[in-house]
């Protein structure tokens, strides 16, 4: 999908679309990341070094915690009047 781009048309009563010429733009690649300088066209395998993934026992811990402590602050409150 691409935005359409118009210009006046020749008798400037309107507008006529632009016509858009499409090309593969892999081809203006240039950084070796991007496979653009491998053989082949290849992509190099990347790690993402700022994905570390949380492990799935930290992260039910940390959910089941938050739950556990509203539970607690709205029993505080409705307890002791605060919230009425």
């Amino acid at each position: 999908m691409t935005l359409q781009h118009h210009r006046p048309d020749r008798t400037g009563t309107g507008l006529e679309p632009k016509i858009v010429v499409e090309r593969d733009h892999r081809s203006q690649l240039r950084s070796p990341r991007w496979g653009a300088a491998l053989s082949g066209g290849r992509l190099p395998r990347l790690g993402n070094p700022e994905m570390n993934p949380t492990p799935v026992a930290l992260a039910v811990l940390f959910w089941a915690g938050l739950g556990f402590g509203t539970f607690v602050v709205l029993l505080l409150g409705y307890g002791t009047g605060f919230w009425h």
